[in-house]
């Protein structure tokens, strides 16, 4: 059975099996590099993807939960942006460029996941604070302990799309 999911504002028609993992398809037959595997448990949030504009974890949610929604990874997010806004496709979302800014990375495997929820985060609010900040990014794991930066980008990148 093919399933056509729609991602990055495109459609991809699969034909794996059901329950597969979206982070399979995402990574294995789209070849899309922002969402990870972490730890295969959904406490990490490596494989963080936006499923409208909420935050989901792709390594548990099977490919059929998805069609006919919009799945945004972190390639497709200066063009979301752009499409929220009436405007051209910039080489950047506002949030990746805060985090190149505040030089958030070090080792760098979380911060798809980070990056995506601070996404989801904006989506709904646009002006969070540093609480609101907090309580959104506690379910995701950086081993580098860049919070502090994190925190940092987030606020920088509420300013510039405000």
């Amino acid at each position: 059975m093919a399933i056509t999911i729609n991602v990055n504002g495109g459609r991809h028609s699969t034909a794996v099996a059901p329950g597969t993992p979206l982070l399979y398809v995402l990574r294995d037959e789209m070849k899309l590099r922002g969402p990870k595997f972490g730890c295969g448990l959904a406490q990490c949030g490596a494989c963080s993807v936006l499923l409208g504009n909420d935050e989901i974890r792709s390594c548990v949610t099977p490919v059929a939960a998805v069609p006919g929604q919009r799945v945004t990874t972190l390639e497709g997010l200066p063009a979301l942006h752009a499409n929220q806004r009436g405007t051209s496709a910039a080489a950047l979302h506002p949030l990746q460029q805060a985090w190149i800014d505040e030089q958030v990375p070090q080792c760098g495997y979380c911060q798809n996941g980070m990056i995506i929820q601070a996404a989801a985060l904006l989506a709904h609010s646009p002006r969070p604070s540093d609480a609101q900040i907090k309580a959104a990014m506690n379910a995701h794991l950086c081993r580098c302990g860049t919070y502090n930066a994190i925190v940092r980008a987030i606020k920088r990148a509420a300013k510039a799309m405000a």
